[in-house]
């Protein structure tokens, strides 16, 4: 199983939300996050004095999904967010060693 984490601008939300249920992905964790990379925050002006913005608002989503849904995942979540401008994000896919659905018991890809 891979947990596949996506940082993205939130105005991108909704629109990843619906690729990933075009793909069959209907169970996500969403996250307001606040983060900077190469796009390193920006200046403001507020009542006369500028400031800098070091973390700009962004978007986390997760989605735990079995091993072979992990690669159109990424791609589904890759082609909505992307606006070809500094700051579309980054994905990361990581290893689950074990999920649990607490409800029933379940464990492994029948927990998901």
């Amino acid at each position: 199983m891979k947990l596949v984490t996506a940082i993205i601008k939130p105005f991108k939300l909704d629109v990843v939300r619906e690729a990933l249920s075009d793909i069959g992905v209907h169970g996500m964790t969403v996250t307001e996050v606040k983060g900077f990379g190469r796009q390193k925050g920006h200046s403001e002006l507020y009542r006369g004095a500028e400031y800098v913005v070091d973390f700009l608002p962004k978007t986390k989503v997760e989605i735990a999904v079995a091993d072979t849904e992990a690669d159109r995942v990424v791609e589904a979540i890759s082609k909505a967010a992307n606006s070809n401008k500094i700051g579309d994000g980054k994905i990361f896919v990581s290893s689950l060693e074990q999920v649990v659905r607490i409800r029933t018991g379940e464990t492994g890809d029948q927990a998901l």
